[in-house]
C-alpha cells in the first residue's frame, strides 16, 4: 500500500493545483467603445449584444411583396447582413465569402436558420434583389433553400431603424456614388435579440456554426457543437471565437481526476486480488491421510 498511497498523494496534488489555476476569477471582455460622429472616412459597427431589434419594420421581399421583419422570426436563429445590390466592390466580396462559409456548414438555410440580406440603398428594387438572390442561391447549391434566404429592399426610415438597432453606421459618398459601410454580419436569436457579430470579410464556418448554435440556445447543432462551445469563447472585441484556455484547463483537470481515480481503483483491485491468491495458496491442501477411511476405495 505504500506505493499506492504515494501515487494517490501526487495525483491529488496535481489535480488540486490544476483546479486552482482553472477557477481563477475571469475578467470579462469589454465591448467596443461608442462610435463617434458619422463620417464617410470613418464609420463604425457598434456592438449591441443583447439588444432587441424592432420586428415591426416593413420591407419588400425579392418578389415585390410587402413583408414585416417579424415574418422571419419566431422559430430559428437569423443571420442579418447589410449590403446593396449594385455595390461594385465590398458587398459582392462579403456575400461570396459568406456563401462559401455556408457551404462548409452541415446546418442549412431554411431548415436550421434564416438569412436576411437588407439593401442599404432605398432606391434599389425587388427586381435587383431577385437577381442577386438567384445568383447566390445557385452558388450556395443547397436544395429547397428559397425561403431560407431573403433579399429585402425598403424605405429609408426602416433601413435606418434596423441599422441603428444593430449598431451599423453607413453613409452615401456622393463623390464615389457609393455607400460606405463596415463589413460584417449579425446573428440574432429566434426572438430578434442580438446574439453575436462576426466582422470583416472572412466568416469562418466554425464561427458561423457556433454563433448559430448559441443563438438557438442549443436547439440546433449536435453534442459536438456544445463541447466546442466549452473550448471556444466569443470575443466581442474582434467578433471572433477563440480558444478559451480556462475551460480547457477545467476539462483537463476533470479528465485527470477521472483518470487518477480509475487508476487508483484498478490498483486497489489488483492488490486485493493478489492478497486473495496468496491467502489461498497458504492453506494446507487435503491429503489422502486426512480423508476419512470410509471414502477411500
Amino acid at each position: 500500500m505504500g506505493k499506492l498511497k504515494k501515487y494517490l498523494f501526487i495525483g491529488c496534488f496535481i489535480f488540486l493545483a490544476g483546479m486552482s489555476a482553472a477557477w481563477r476569477p475571469i475578467q470579462p471582455l469589454q465591448g467596443s467603445h461608442p462610435p463617434g460622429q458619422v463620417d464617410v472616412e470613418e464609420i463604425t459597427f457598434e456592438q449591441k449584444l443583447g439588444a432587441q431589434v424592432p420586428l415591426d419594420l416593413n420591407f419588400l421581399d425579392e418578389t415585390g411583396q410587402e413583408v414585416q421583419l417579424s415574418d422571419y422570426f419566431g422559430l430559428k436563429p437569423v443571420i442579418l447582413l447589410f449590403a446593396y445590390y449594385e455595390c461594385p466592390m465590398l458587398c459582392p466580396l462579403v456575400l461570396e465569402d459568406m456563401t462559401r462559409s455556408l457551404q462548409g456548414l452541415r446546418l442549412t438555410a431554411g431548415k436550421d436558420f434564416q438569412i436576411i440580406t437588407v439593401s442599404l440603398d432605398p432606391e434599389e428594387t425587388p427586381e435587383l434583389a431577385a437577381a442577386k438572390k438567384a445568383a447566390y442561391l445557385k452558388q450556395y447549391g443547397r436544395e429547397r433553400t428559397d425561403h431560407g434566404w431573403r433579399f429585402l429592399t425598403g424605405k429609408p426610415e426602416d433601413i435606418d431603424a434596423l441599422a441603428h438597432a444593430v449598431g451599423l453606421e453607413y453613409a452615401y459618398d456622393e463623390a464615389a456614388d457609393e455607400y460606405a459601410h463596415p463589413s460584417g454580419l449579425v446573428i440574432l436569436t429566434p426572438h430578434g435579440r442580438i446574439s453575436r457579430y462576426i466582422f470583416g470579410l472572412n466568416f469562418p464556418p466554425r464561427d458561423l456554426r457556433l454563433g448559430l448554435v448559441e443563438a438557438a440556445d442549443g436547439e440546433i447543432g449536435s453534442t459536438i457543437d456544445q463541447l466546442f462551445l466549452l473550448c471556444y469563447r466569443y470575443d466581442p472585441e474582434t467578433g471572433k471565437y477563440s480558444l478559451f484556455i480556462t475551460n480547457i484547463l477545467r476539462i483537463a483537470a476533470i479528465a485527470s481526476a477521472l483518470a487518477l481515480f480509475s487508476f487508483v481503483g484498478l490498483m486497489l483491485r489488483r492488490e486485493k486480488d493478489g492478497q486473495n491468491i496468496a491467502g489461498g495458496t497458504s492453506k494446507k491442501s487435503p491429503t489422502a491421510r486426512e480423508i476419512p477411511e470410509g471414502l477411500i476405495d
